[in-house]
């Protein structure tokens, strides 16, 4: 085992800000390492008791959770549902694009989220809460002797099923009982159950599929979306609640000029009696002051506690400390003396000379110090001091014993570790964050259908903005479907318009394309782009023939997109809405949109979307081949990990280097990373302090 010393030099620094973003809680695992329980305690404990009182009498409530930027607002959500999972079932609804939309959102987002596994159990939430429905569980001892399980017999007969539901639940007014009940069969058949979940999420998909459902309509208007919201909270009374945890408000469309809609949302939870909801609304202080003066105050009184995040105290920052540094302690041979060595209690004291701060400014802190001290021992281990008896030598001797010795200071081969700049280690930082939430979004996003028109044609708009774009105007088509589109201005000043819509119903296929025909009719725009991977239907179908019209043999473009377009479309978009929440932090400085879109452009992390190189925004790179033609694998993005964690981290173990570099992509080898490091020492972009060494000794840092 090496010394608590020599395994700071070669580990990540474990406050690096690249690990510890927050978002969904049902796609992001929490670090449980850096909880500490008395943190926020009393909020948790506050919202426990709203929590119960709405399992006791069914009424929903609502709380506002205020926090200052870093002060733990979405990680507290986390926290909520991981303690109260086994008595409440949770969603997580994030920003949206469209105000027009909030309740297919809100809806789409209930779902996404009931369809998670919780934590010790097999079963989705979805049908941990099918099964504990009244309807099953309330049998008389007549039934529980005669039956093997009503349950078991209701689900060989769609219709017993259906007729079971509705006379259970006849005094609650469910909407639209006789398809609602056969969705909710259907969710018990596993071949149904993928197309019962899509057309609960409000999915307008294709006829087949609603033939297969034994159902005539899809969930394609606000009305609809709230009325199958209030069918869960209506049949669920007597089993748990659901927690709406409506967090990073502030990203939603036009906040600052209209915060508005979702208080009026909230309002008619209230007002139509949707039962057994407990809403959670997360927002920053500074755009709540703003914003409070323009929301009605009618919807101002439908909130039940407003729940405001404290500051925490030293002892409580020193305990995050000691559980980041953990971890490190753990593989030294000897146990350092404090738990946050190499940190200090008087590093806190003298920067919070208050007693209080928030835990994003203790990792931060923490951060910082760590790092000057690995450059500190690195810098010390430069110098040999050592005793020798003889001569005195002036100020240089010592006495020792009453014999006179002298201090001999020699150099060693070490080389000095020169710093990158504070730009640099910036972009570099930036470009590892891209990275780790490029991948949380390809595991999250397995196909473009699970997103809305509205979010993607606002994650586009938002890539364009991004890329110094002119004259983006929303909504270019008229009519129902007027939010799949939004048009711009080229280079060469030409009005381009864009529609996107991946609604496999063809019905709905039709509208789109009258409504584009239209705008091609009346010359609106220059250019038009569809954007469409799903069909377009046959030669029988209107919405193809127009579409035949518009787009074969014109100057109009239809664009086939690739999932990996979306995924990155959908990173930046989780970028943007981390940076109007204030949650987006990069070299210790809280990010706003416009440095956001400076770096994205100064990095290039958007000139690999095929999307927008087809759009004619951006330019197509080189391809990757072995000078036979042949495509190769590709280790760029590789390499540029390799010298970006290097450059954040100044100096650091290879091993380590090679490892997180094979964790980050399953496609690396070690045999890649080891010859992608090399390549970096040849561009002189990196360099071996120790090349003499043994393998896991040796240390790689920058090259200024």
């Amino acid at each position: 085992m090496a010394s608590i010393n020599e395994i700071i030099k070669r580990e990540v620094n474990p406050f690096d800000l690249v690990n510890i973003r927050v978002g969904n809680f049902w796609t992001e695992n929490q670090d449980t390492n850096s909880l500490v329980d008395s943190i926020h305690q009393e909020v948790i404990t506050e919202i426990e008791g709203f929590l119960d009182l709405v399992r006791m009498d069914n009424r929903s409530r609502t709380l506002l959770l205020i926090g200052d930027s870093g002060s733990g607002k979405s990680y507290l959500l986390g926290r909520l549902k991981r303690n109260f999972n086994p008595k409440a079932f949770f969603t997580y609804i994030g920003p949206w694009a469209d105000n027009e939309h909030i309740w297919r959102h809100i809806l789409r987002s209930t779902v996404d989220s009931l369809i998670k596994v919780p934590e010790g159990q097999t079963d989705s939430q979805l049908m941990l809460w099918l099964k504990s429905l009244s309807a099953f569980t309330k049998r008389s001892l007549k039934q529980r002797i005669l039956d093997d399980s009503i349950w078991k017999i209701l689900l060989n007969n769609r219709q017993n099923f259906i007729k079971h539901l509705k006379d259970t639940y006849q005094q609650e007014s469910i909407y639209n009982p006789e398809i609602f009940f056969g969705i909710l069969h259907d969710l018990t058949n596993p071949e149904l159950y993928p197309l019962a979940c899509e057309w609960l999420r409000g999915d307008n998909f294709s006829e087949e599929s609603m033939q297969a459902l034994k159902v005539k309509f899809c969930i394609d208007s606000e009305d609809a979306a709230k009325n199958i919201l209030a069918n869960f909270g209506k049949i669920s009374t007597e089993t748990q609640p659901i927690v709406l945890c409506f967090d990073q408000v502030e990203s939603t469309a036009n906040w600052e000029s209209n915060p508005q809609p979702i208080f009026s949302i909230n309002t008619a939870i209230h007002n139509e009696s949707l039962k057994n909801f407990l809403i959670v609304i997360s927002i920053v202080r500074d755009p709540w002051m703003r914003a409070c003066n323009k929301i009605f105050q009618c919807d101002k009184a439908r909130i039940e506690k407003k729940i405001t995040l404290r500051s925490i105290n030293l002892d409580q920052a020193e305990s995050i400390w000691a559980y980041r540094l953990q971890p490190l302690h753990k593989q030294a041979n000897s146990k350092p003396d404090t738990p946050i060595y190499p940190l200090t209690r008087q590093l806190l004291e003298e920067t919070f000379p208050r007693g209080k701060t928030y835990p994003r400014n203790t990792i931060i802190l923490g951060r910082e110090k760590y790092q000057l001290y690995k450059i500190d021992i690195h810098n010390r281990g430069r110098i040999n001091i050592t005793l020798e008896k003889g001569k005195v030598q002036g100020d240089k001797t010592a006495s020792a014993n009453n014999k006179n010795v002298t201090l001999k200071i020699e150099k060693t081969n070490i080389p000095v570790i020169s710093l990158p700049s504070e730009e640099s280690i910036t972009q570099a930082e930036f470009q590892l964050i891209w990275q780790k939430e490029l991948v949380k979004t390809q595991k999250k996003i397995q196909k473009i259908s699970l997103l809305s028109a509205p979010d993607l044609i606002g994650m586009l708009q938002s890539a364009l903005s991004a890329l110094q774009i002119n004259s983006i105007k929303q909504k270019l088509i008229a009519g129902k479907y007027n939010n799949y589109s939004f048009s711009y201005q080229s280079s060469n000043r030409e009005k381009v318009g864009i529609v996107w819509t991946e609604d496999s119903n063809m019905n709905s296929f039709f509208h789109v394309m009258n409504a584009s025909q239209k705008v091609i009719t009346n010359k609106i725009c220059h250019k038009l782009f569809l954007i469409r991977l799903s069909s377009v239907g046959n030669g029988k179908l209107k919405g193809y023939q127009l579409y035949q019209q518009i787009f074969r043999g014109t100057h109009n473009t239809h664009i086939k997109p690739h999932l990996s377009s979306v995924h990155q479309l959908a990173t930046y978009q989780n970028l943007v809405n981390s940076s109007l929440a204030q949650e987006l932090v990069i070299s210790g400085k809280t990010i706003n949109v416009e440095e956001l879109q400076s770096l994205s452009r100064e990095s290039k992390i958007l000139q690999n979307c095929v999307l927008l190189q087809e759009l004619g925004v951006m330019e197509k790179p080189a391809s990757v081949n072995n000078g036979n033609g042949r495509k190769i694998k590709d280790l760029r993005e590789v390499k540029n990990f390799l010298s970006n964690l290097v450059i954040t981290q100044h100096f650091m173990g290879i091993p380590t280097l090679v490892n997180q570099a094979i964790s980050e992509f399953d496609y690396a080898t070690e045999e890649d990373v080891k010859l992608l490091i090399k390549l970096l020492c040849q561009e002189r972009k990196v360099k071996i302090i120790n090349p003499k060494g043994k393998l896991q000794d040796q240390l790689i840092c920058v090259v200024t």
